[in-house]
């Protein structure tokens, strides 16, 4: 016997529910079609970002985790804005137009799973639901399983309806529920898993016949019950795994939830945070012993500090690692670089990326280098731009130094060898290399290579003119 329903075209497809399917297989629809108009923004709902990335990409890092078998996201609402922000992941996309609620969303998504095996339904504004939570409700590959709640305030949630021996027999939206059922602590978060044969029936079977006129997901629990099919539930063991975004203030509120749990995992591993409350990760950060993090500090994509390491207020690290015994001063940033070890950077430090610096290298304050090579033992420690640049052992930068990389089309590399001294206020004008154990003096505009252990300087004649006057301000 098969049952029929209709694909986003309206086209009709025959499915048949009743043959067994072979369970080794997992499904996940996401569903990303809403609007979000609480949100006041142009932008997909489930583009938004949380700790650093978007809503919807928390979602699909979470099912990579599980090893689906397919993906597919459903969206709507911004048109290909939200494929084209995903492209990179593994996954298909399909269109819900028009928005008819969660049934519908799922029914878009049908023609592209096979029948084997299970469909997990995860949702693009719920976006920190964890794979550990998730892989408790694939053990039961012949039941539906539903990830439940209790919520002190359940207000706004779909209940879980319970007979007197406590089976699930129905999930009641609130502006469908009676007063006794909305007294219910115990709600639907949305988040299910079912075998994929009998959702295709049931989705099948779904009418609009309430108060919203959709097709509500959570109408399947009453055919699975009538079915005597098994309904499992799971329940989440944080309240902010399932919690949704739906406006700027609740991303605000969860942004803040979540690090505070970062915070708290940092706190138990040994690190040493100034203030817990001050602290942001937007990806993933891993630290060693004896880590202290001042506040105000942001870390972003991998980042990785040594033992030792400390970390000066309102510095931002971004896909960098920091070797041990390393001090950063405040006010530092670090994008896309390797810093050594026993290393002084800072303050108002600026380490852009392709940098490397190799152990025991000072980088003062409003020093900037980018792409640039240090080795052991060097220093820059005031107002100097160091850019496309090789720079040896024990060399001492002298403030308001300047590699000139740059002549307005292509970038050229400076050299500078081991046991250099460049003066205060040194232009070296790539492709440069200042030989080893060379001296520049003060001022000079190095344009040419320059021989080893000798004194290269490059000024005009110091004159003076007499009887000159400043000028004055006419009236």
């Amino acid at each position: 016997m098969g049952a029929t329903t209709l694909n986003k075209s309206g086209f009709c497809y025959t499915t048949n529910s009743f043959r067994k399917p072979k369970m080794n297989l997992l499904n996940i629809v996401i569903l990303a079609a809403g609007k979000g108009t609480r949100m006041h923004s142009d932008k997909p709902k489930v583009l938004h970002a949380l700790a650093g990335k978007p809503l919807l990409q928390h979602v699909l890092d979470t099912a990579a985790e599980l090893s689906p078998f397919k993906t597919c996201v459903v969206y709507g609402h911004g048109g290909e804005a939200v494929p084209q922000a995903m492209a990179s992941y593994e996954t298909s996309f399909a269109l819900q137009e028009p928005q008819l609620g969660t049934g519908h969303a799922v029914q878009q998504a049908l023609p592209q799973l096979p029948d084997q095996g299970l469909t997990l339904i995860l949702y693009g504004d719920v976006p920190l639901i964890q794979h550990t939570t998730l892989q408790q409700m694939l053990t039961s590959p012949d039941a539906l399983t539903l990830l439940t709640i209790k919520l002190d305030q359940p207000a706004g949630y779909g209940r879980i309806v319970r007979d007197d021996t406590g089976n699930v027999i129905a999930i009641v939206e609130e502006k469908d529920a009676s007063q006794a059922q909305r007294a219910i602590g115990e709600v639907n978060t949305g988040i299910l898993a079912a075998p994929t044969h009998l959702l295709r029936n049931w989705l099948s079977q779904l009418s609009n016949n309430n108060v919203q006129g959709e097709y509500y997901l959570t109408d399947i629990v009453a055919m699975a019950v009538k079915q005597n099919v098994t309904v499992h539930t799971v329940h989440a063991p944080h309240v902010w795994e399932v919690l949704g975004i739906n406006s700027k203030s609740q991303l605000a509120d969860l942004e803040r939830t979540w690090q505070k749990e970062q915070a708290h995992h940092l706190l138990t591993q040994g690190v040493a945070l100034a203030d817990p409350a001050r602290l942001d990760v937007r990806g993933k950060l891993v630290c060693g012993r004896d880590v202290e993090i001042d506040v105000g500090c942001i870390f972003e994509g991998h980042v990785q500090l040594g033992n030792n390491v400390q970390v000066g207020a309102y510095t931002i690290i971004r896909n960098s690692s920091i070797a041990s015994g390393t001090h950063i001063a405040p006010y530092s940033h670090i994008d896309q670089a390797e810093i050594g070890s026993q290393c002084q950077i800072g303050p108002y430090a600026r380490i852009r990326p392709g940098s490397k610096l190799h152990n025991d290298v000072h980088i003062g304050n409003f020093v900037e280098v980018k792409n640039s090579e240090i080795a052991a033992n060097s220093k820059a420690n005031h107002l100097s731009y160091i850019g496309d640049a090789s720079i040896g052992s024990r060399v001492n930068v002298g403030a308001g130094t300047i590699t000139c990389n740059y002549d307005g089309v292509n970038k050229f590399r400076t050299i500078i060898e081991d046991d250099v001294f460049i003066g205060s206020d040194t232009q070296l004008v790539a492709p440069v290399t200042v030989a080893r154990g060379s001296t520049i003096g003060a001022g000079s505009t190095i344009t040419r290579d320059t021989p080893e252990g000798t004194l290269t300087l490059s000024r005009s004649k110091q004159i003076t003119i007499a009887g000159w006057k400043r000028p004055t301000k006419k009236k």
